[in-house]
Order: C-alpha cells, then sequence, then structure tokens
C-alpha cells in the first residue's frame, strides 16, 4: 500500500529513501500525480513561429500538442482524438495547417481544439454525440473535441503548463526565480531570444532525479570532471597568463577551480524546488568580451543596465522539475524521465536577437563540449549517475544523506542564500517532490500499487 503519509515518510528533513530512485512504483505515482500537478516547461515559442506550426511532447505520460493559433496565441492539447484514442501527429513538429486530421477515422478538429468534421455524420443521429443535442449533460465527451490544458503561461517565449487543476498558479510555483530567465532574454539587445543550432539528446541510465539534484552540486566538479576538464587545464598550465585562450580552453577548465571557489559563488533556494548557483559570480563570470556585444547592450539599454544585466553570471538554475537554464551561455536542458532508470536530456541552444553571432557560436560549442553524447565532460557524470543507479540497490543502508550545511530552521522558508557547497536545494527539491506527490492523492484512503496490465493486441 502506497498512501500519501508513506510517501511523505520518504522525505527526511536531511536525508531521503533510496526508493524515490528505484521504485517503479514511485514513477509510475510521479507520472500520475506529480508531473500533474507542477507546471512544466514543453517548448519556446520561437519553435512555432507560424499558425499551425506545432510541437509534441510528453509530460507525466500524457502526449501533448503545443500549437500557434491564427491569433499568434498558443494552445496545448491532449495528443488524443476523441473518437477512438488514436495521436492526431506523431511527429516532433510540424505545421498541421488550419486543421488536426485524425490518420484513423479522418475526424478533423480546428486548430484550438474543437470539433470541426466527422466523416458519414448523420450516423450519429440520435445518439449522445450528435452535435444539435441541447442539453449538454447527455453528450459524450468524444462530441466535445479535443481536451485543451486550462493552465497554460508564455514568460519570455518559454512555454509552461500544469495538467491538474491542484497546486499554485504560475507567479506563485515560480516566484523571483523567473529572475534568470529574464537574465537570459535581456542579454539580447532586442530583449528576445529564438532556438538556434538544433537539439542534443542524451540519453541517461538513471533516475532523472539523480541529474537535477547534480545540477547545483558543486562538490563533484573536480572530483568527476578530473580527467576530462583536469587535463585541459594541464595542457594549458604553462601558458603565459595574458596569452588568450581557446574558447574550449576557455570553457573546459573552470570546471577544476577548488572548493573555496564553488562554495564563493554561493547559491539561492526558492520555494517548489527552484534553485540557482552563482549569487556572487560562476564558472562562466570570466569568459572573453565579444567584439560589438557590450556597445550593442549599451545603446539598447544604456550603460547602467547593461552592466546590470551582463554582471549577472549564474550558473545552473533549476526551474523544478523539468527545464535548468544557462543564462550566461544561452542554453538550456529539459528532463524527460522515460522509465524508473533511464532519462533523456534534451539540450537546447538560443540565439540572443541583435547580438553577433559568435555568441550563438560560443553556445553551440559550450553544448557539445559539455552537454552533448559527445561530451567528455558529460560521460563523467554519466558514469556516476549510471552507478549511482546501480548501487543503491545494495543492502545495508536505504537512505541517501542530504546532510551537509543542514540547518532545522531552513525548513519552511520560501527562499535562502546559502553558500555554494551546501545541500540545502536538493533538500528543497525533495520536500517540494513530497508536497507535489501527494497533492492530488486521496488524503484518506490507501492506494494498492497493481502490477502493469499488458492487454493484446
Amino acid at each position: 500500500m502506497t498512501t500519501p503519509q508513506h510517501i511523505r515518510s520518504l522525505v527526511k528533513p536531511d536525508q531521503v529513501h533510496r526508493d524515490l530512485y528505484i521504485s517503479q512504483a514511485l514513477f509510475e505515482l510521479e507520472q500520475e500525480h506529480f508531473f500533474a500537478n507542477t507546471w512544466n516547461y514543453v517548448g519556446h515559442t520561437s519553435q512555432i513561429a507560424n499558425a499551425g506550426d506545432y510541437l509534441t511532447v510528453d509530460i507525466g505520460g500524457r502526449p501533448l500538442i503545443v500549437v500557434r493559433q491564427p491569433d499568434a496565441s498558443v494552445k496545448v492539447l491532449m495528443n488524443r482524438c476523441a473518437h477512438k484514442g488514436s495521436k492526431l501527429v506523431t511527429a516532433p513538429c510540424g505545421n498541421t495547417g488550419k486543421h488536426f486530421r485524425c490518420p484513423y477515422h479522418a475526424w478533423t478538429y480546428k486548430t484550438d481544439g474543437a470539433l470541426l468534421a466527422i466523416p458519414l455524420k448523420n450516423g450519429y443521429e440520435g445518439t449522445a454525440l450528435q452535435g444539435l443535442l441541447t442539453d449538454s449533460s447527455i453528450r459524450c465527451e468524444s462530441s466535445k473535441g479535443l481536451t485543451a490544458l486550462q493552465h497554460v503561461r508564455v514568460h519570455r517565449g518559454f512555454v509552461f503548463v500544469k495538467i491538474n487543476n491542484v497546486g499554485p498558479d504560475f507567479e506563485t510555483f515560480f516566484g523571483d526565480s523567473l529572475s534568470s530567465i529574464d537574465n537570459m532574454a535581456d542579454r539580447s539587445p532586442e530583449g528576445e531570444l529564438e532556438i538556434a543550432g538544433g537539439c542534443l539528446r542524451y540519453l541517461h541510465n538513471c533516475n532523472w532525479k539523480m541529474f537535477v539534484e547534480n545540477l547545483n552540486d558543486t562538490m563533484h566538479p573536480m572530483v568527476a570532471h578530473e580527467s576530462s576538464a583536469g587535463t585541459a587545464k594541464k595542457m594549458w598550465a604553462n601558458e603565459p597568463a595574458d596569452k588568450p585562450k581557446p574558447m574550449a580552453i576557455e570553457q573546459f577548465v573552470p570546471f577544476m577551480s577548488d572548493y573555496a571557489f564553488f562554495d564563493a559563488m554561493g547559491l539561492k533556494v526558492f520555494a517548489n524546488g527552484h534553485s540557482y548557483t552563482g549569487v556572487h559570480g560562476s564558472i562562466h563570470s570570466k569568459y572573453s568580451g565579444v567584439p560589438g556585444y557590450e556597445e550593442a547592450m549599451v545603446a539598447a539599454y544604456g550603460q547602467e543596465r547593461a552592466q546590470q544585466v551582463l554582471g549577472t553570471s549564474r550558473h545552473n538554475t533549476v526551474y523544478y522539475p523539468n527545464l535548468t537554464v544557462k543564462g550566461a551561455i544561452q542554453a538550456i536542458r529539459v528532463i524527460k524521465p522515460i522509465a524508473v532508470d533511464k532519462t533523456i536530456v534534451e539540450s537546447w541552444t538560443f540565439r540572443l536577437k541583435g547580438a553577433p553571432e559568435q555568441l550563438l557560436q560560443r553556445t553551440t560549442m559550450y553544448s557539445r563540449l559539455i552537454n552533448s553524447p559527445f561530451s567528455v565532460v558529460g560521460h563523467d557524470d554519466l558514469h556516476a549517475y549510471r552507478s549511482i543507479q546501480e548501487g543503491l540497490h545494495a543492502s545495508g543502508n536505504e537512505w541517501v544523506s542530504m546532510h551537509r550545511n543542514f540547518a532545522a530552521n531552513e525548513v519552511g522558508q520560501a527562499e535562502v542564500i546559502a553558500g555554494g557547497t551546501s545541500e540545502i536545494f536538493m533538500r528543497n527539491q525533495y520536500r517540494a517532490w513530497a508536497d507535489f506527490m501527494t497533492m492530488s492523492m486521496d488524503m484518506t484512503s490507501e492506494k494498492p500499487i497493481e502490477p502493469q496490465q499488458v492487454s493484446a493486441a
């Protein structure tokens, strides 16, 4: 039996139970409850620039269509024909024109989900599906068209959705953590971003939460990345201090900074699991200037505002649960859980509108070096995740320590600034996990975990 009380018992103030990473039953409950109760990133408006443009994504096991409307607004629909349940579109993106047409029986819908046409419609006369029935209480669900999500928000081009009606609204859920997205967009002299450079997809043999908690973990870089970034640092060790660094060296070497550097960076946590490292600077703070960029920013914003925007150099901002933003390098990663021990991570890069093209070159190089299947740094993390996923099955200790810099008074605080090597962000994530996992569960009855049923075709 799994109850809300049992789920909460798996998260202690300073440690979590291993089942959060290895339990198939909990993974299925996450799909049903947790991801449906939280706000999740589904795409960027630059990917659907024209009316009829669409993206397909999955959130919590639900297939969705993100589609641009004729009035330029964005709607998110369940990717499920109201007739027999077929997906309407299976491509990752495209343009559907003025309507969606089911590939099975040709039921057709407007891009807002409204039912447009049914073949041989007279065959439904006198049934609960007939569109002319005036009593809506006896009309079947199929006559109502596609299910449109009620909770959709676009912030600086980033599209977020919440599937269930429970839980906080968009502003309450994210709070001031949205300042990291704002800073990335403001780095464009035009104040706008656009997806550029394609997508790098990377399969991780681990539970999705391992990847997310690692994003702000600054106790591992100088250890896990010694063989990769450490080698790059040694290669450059004998070069004159004033010699310009190649872009790759400039991006690799900061990973080998010492504990004092990473602790001094600082980190900030927000309610509902969000956090960022780099309160006082980050590994991106000392990148070389790009000719013409600062001048373009000053022309657009004025000297003071331009310096404020460019002087903010955060490392990773975690928008819990499925997005991480690296504003100083104009890149994001999107987390897609596909099994209890398998996670796809997508790396996307952005062009700053009105900025020199060299900035996009720096962004795409960083993603190839650090965040791609070809990365030498990324494989260090991949090995660590896989080792944890396998090691947690060992007997003798069922708990995962998150004690570093724990203070009892941190519990319940909406925002906390701490040293960069603290594990407060992990504790913050799992408190949010317990809250959103149980938010839509029946608090009075136990729910048995049933084996997954497989039906014959």
